[in-house]
């Protein structure tokens, strides 16, 4: 688990240095602290601020790539604009002449979601006390506070999944990851044309293959929606909602409801399949009936039978926390 770092005197005491270096230069220190598919993520330190931050941008061999550049300046963007308490920080974006683009944001310390739940599922007894029941669904009710707020943004997340929500030191909770947002806009702005509302699907449709090649699917296979798998270009904020619904089953259950043996297999369960409730398929935790109601109508595979604002889903998370862990 990553520790937050020491506030010391060189980092609050110094005058300012006489030269900023531009770009990724500002920023001494550099190592990396994560990788994923087409990024790294390294620590540093600035000497204007005197803080320690995290500097995202992409490997060495996706930074001629158009469709990664743009994605992950579009992550810089959205992430920046969408100013909550469950969103991180970000302090600077920029294109340095070496690294290429890349978006500087607070260092959060701590434990992403998906790493709780495998130690859990492995039968780590000292995570599984950290991180009882009751902790993991409020994190992700904080999570899905971020995601209410960016869907009366105009955002829908499209990635929702525990790899994505951490977990800090102090009880921060942080939504990352808004690489394959969907922005709407203000399709609600009476000043909209009719014109302007083709010309903005248009530019939606057009962003889609860009950010995602062409015919891939953003999101991952598992906590996708039935109308992401399908192709539905009009998704929305009810997306969102299934995606977290998967996971509120998996925090319960430490299973996921919709795993195959391959990716098309889980896709066909997604759409096609139903599945027991978390308190069935793992009855020796102690899932109330609260729970497997809230899960279950989460993720209904049709849009219009789910929860259809963030709001409501995490009114009815909330109503039945008290009952966990009670056994």
């Amino acid at each position: 688990m990553q520790q937050e770092p020491t506030i010391i005197l060189s980092g609050t005491d110094p005058d300012l240095p006489r030269k900023v270096a531009p770009g990724i230069g500002r920023y001494s220190g550099l190592r990396e602290i994560a990788r994923g598919g087409n990024g790294v993520l390294k620590a540093g330190f600035d000497p204007v601020t005197g803080r320690t931050v995290a500097i995202k941008m992409l490997h060495v061999e996706n930074r001629g790539v158009p469709n990664d550049r743009r994605r992950l300046l579009r992550e810089a963007r959205v992430t920046a604009q969408l100013q909550h308490p469950n969103t991180v920080p970000v302090y600077d974006i920029g294109n340095d002449l070496v690294h290429g683009v890349y978006f500087v944001m607070k260092r959060i310390s701590g434990e992403n979601l998906f790493e709780v739940l495998k130690q859990i599922a492995r039968g780590n007894r000292d995570i599984a006390q950290a991180f009882p029941a009751a902790r993991r669904v409020d994190a992700l009710a904080d999570a899905c506070k971020a995601l209410a707020y960016a869907h009366a943004r105009g955002v829908i997340h499209r990635d929702v999944k525990p790899e994505n929500i951490w977990l800090g030191n102090f009880g921060e909770v942080y939504l990352l990851d808004w690489g394959t947002a969907k922005v709407w806009g203000s399709m609600d702005d009476q000043t909209i044309t009719r014109y302007d509302a083709t010309r903005l699907r248009k530019a939606e449709e057009e962003q889609l293959q860009t950010l995602t090649g062409g015919g891939q699917r953003p999101g991952t296979p598992l906590y996708m929606s039935p109308e992401q798998i399908q192709g539905v270009r009009s998704i929305d904020e009810r997306s969102d909602i299934f995606s977290a619904g998967v996971c509120l089953y998996e925090l319960l259950a430490i299973r996921e409801p919709f795993r195959g043996a391959n990716i098309d297999e889980t896709f066909r369960n997604i759409i096609h399949a139903d599945v027991p409730p978390p308190s069935e398929k793992s009855p020796d935790r102690g899932i109330p009936p609260a729970a497997d109601k809230v899960v279950m109508r989460a993720i209904q595979k049709d849009p219009s039978k789910r929860y259809q604002t963030m709001r409501e889903l995490i009114d009815a998370i909330t109503s039945f926390v008290p009952q966990l862990d009670q056994g």
